[in-house]
């Protein structure tokens, strides 16, 4: 697929300060890019198997990178039994979290109150509370389900929502009290997951049928199904709550779905599989992770136009910004 060289643009639209964060599965690297101009700064090493995902510490001084394995969810392989912590200033490794025993750590978030760090230990059907400054493991979260491979955390900070793959249900979690609050049930299979600005809905994209299931978290049921231009994957919102930017790699598009009416509003043809949305904080640039093409598509939020594609490290994946 190619994309009109004057729909370029190498300069970010818009004010903004921070850095972008690549998790280069296919060459087990942490990409550093510069996302004003659009160039990878480095790519560190992560003397891993493979970090799939990336989280960045709310400071924007540390990355931390769980080291997944050499294999997909569900399937066979090695099994991740740690977690790197990265310097992004020195590009160094400065922490290493050892699990103990063979967990797939995948997923990373913050607590948006407590600073804390929660990492899906998909092996152990848990997520994992830590410590970051001490990179110790501090509690556990059951989620009572296998192949919990990604999460969310509402911004209250109280409840997780864990998308589990192989099962195709999402569970339910309080952070505080450590326990399962109920699993909803989706499809034979899902992927991905994401939580609107107001943490009314969470959104996980069917895998057997094109269509995105927007879950109401006050009855923990599905609401509404959104029809998709193919299989959903990685979504992201917007920070106004307007939209929805969801990565559709079997037809190489990204789809943006209008919240107020649940609906595609617009289509964007972008690199071959993408897979991760991240949308900057400033609400003016979506990053789209294209892992076939080792490139990030970063698009325009105002017309939702591709302004520049970065060129990242074999099978980009996870996305995070750093403040």
């Amino acid at each position: 697929m190619a994309l009109s060289l004057s729909i370029l643009n190498a300069a970010s639209p818009g004010t903004h300060s921070g850095t972008l964060l690549v998790a280069n599965k296919g060459e087990h690297t942490l990409g550093i890019v510069d996302p004003a101009s659009g160039k990878q700064l480095a790519a560190v090493p992560e003397e891993g198997v493979t970090g799939h995902e990336v989280i960045a510490s709310p400071d924007g001084k540390t990355a931390y990178v769980p080291i997944y394995g050499n294999s997909g969810v569900g399937k066979p392989g090695t099994d991740g039994s740690n977690m790197v912590a990265i310097d992004i200033a020195t590009r160094k490794i400065v922490g290493d979290l050892k699990f103990g025993h063979g967990v797939r750590p995948h997923c990373a978030q913050f607590g948006p109150k407590n600073g804390l760090l929660y990492v899906s230990t998909e092996l152990d059907k848990s997520i994992a509370i830590i410590d970051p400054k001490t990179l110790k493991v501090i509690g556990s979260v059951p989620t009572g389900q296998a192949e919990s491979h990604m999460f969310v955390i509402s911004h209250d900070g109280k409840r997780a929502y864990t998308a589990n793959v192989g099962p195709g249900t999402v569970s339910v979690l309080d952070l505080n009290g450590q326990k399962v609050l109920s699993v909803i049930p989706i499809s034979a299979t899902t992927q991905r997951i994401a939580i609107s600005m107001d943490d009314k809905t969470v959104f996980t994209s069917d895998q057997t049928k094109p269509r995105l299931a927007a879950i109401d978290t006050a009855s923990d049921k599905v609401a509404t199904w959104v029809d998709l231009p193919g299989l959903g994957y990685g979504t992201a919102p917007t920070p106004d709550g307007r939209w929805l930017v969801v990565a559709v790699p079997d037809v190489n598009k990204v789809a943006v779905v209008d919240l107020r009416t649940m609906r595609v509003a617009h289509e964007i043809d972008v690199p071959k599989a993408p897979q991760e949305v991240l949308v900057r904080p400033d609400g003016k640039m979506a990053y789209v992770s294209c892992d076939s093409s080792g490139q990030v598509a970063a698009i325009r939020t105002s017309d939702w136009k591709v302004d520049s594609l970065i060129d990242a490290g074999k099978g980009a994946d996870g996305l995070a910004w750093a403040r």
